[in-house]
Parts: C-alpha cells; sequence; structure tokens
C-alpha cells in the first residue's frame, strides 16, 4: 500500500540568499546513499523504474544559478533538500552581484 504523507515548503530570506527548504515525513535517506543523491544516474529505483536524473538536474540549474543545494536526512525520519539562491536586484549589473 502506498500511504501519503507530508511535505511543507518553507521560504525565508537570509543574508541576500533566497532559502527554499523542502521536507518530508517519509522514510529517509541512509547515509551511503545521501552522499550520491546529487549524482547524475544513482538510483535505488529498480532498472527500468527511473533513471535517476532528477536530482542532478536541479543540482545543475542550482549551480547555475550561482546558488547551492543539499539534503539532510536521516532513516525513518523524513529527508529536508535546502536550495539556497542569491537575490539579484536590478539596480546592480549581475558582475558587481558576483558572490
Amino acid at each position: 500500500a502506498n500511504s501519503r504523507g507530508k511535505l511543507s515548503v518553507t521560504t525565508r530570506v537570509v543574508d541576500k540568499t533566497i532559502q527554499i527548504m523542502f521536507t518530508d515525513d517519509g522514510p529517509g535517506i541512509s547515509v551511503d546513499n545521501l552522499e550520491r543523491i546529487f549524482d547524475p544516474f544513482f538510483t535505488t529505483k529498480d532498472v527500468g523504474k527511473g533513471t535517476g536524473l532528477g536530482l542532478s538536474i536541479c543540482y545543475g540549474i542550482v549551480r547555475e544559478h550561482h546558488g547551492h543545494i543539499h539534503a539532510t536526512s536521516e532513516p525513518g525520519k523524513g529527508t529536508t533538500i535546502v536550495i539556497e539562491l542569491p537575490i539579484f536586484t536590478k539596480s546592480r549589473s549581475f558582475a558587481e552581484q558576483q558572490i
């Protein structure tokens, strides 16, 4: 049976960064797998059930926008993915806002 869990999304501004946190109450991720979740083609799914590209694509998009992404998890206690993106304003050029 597939039970429904809870997913919460929280945003906040920290200094000159927007922080977005995605937290679930799912089964969590083992320490060994947590180290690899952003690797292209890494998956814990059976052959033919997933490509393992989702989080690696997210990682690439966040890095292209000069941000950071990381995850924390504990088996049996859920997972939190944190995305941090710099805040850019139109009043200054992109080069002046490099972090």
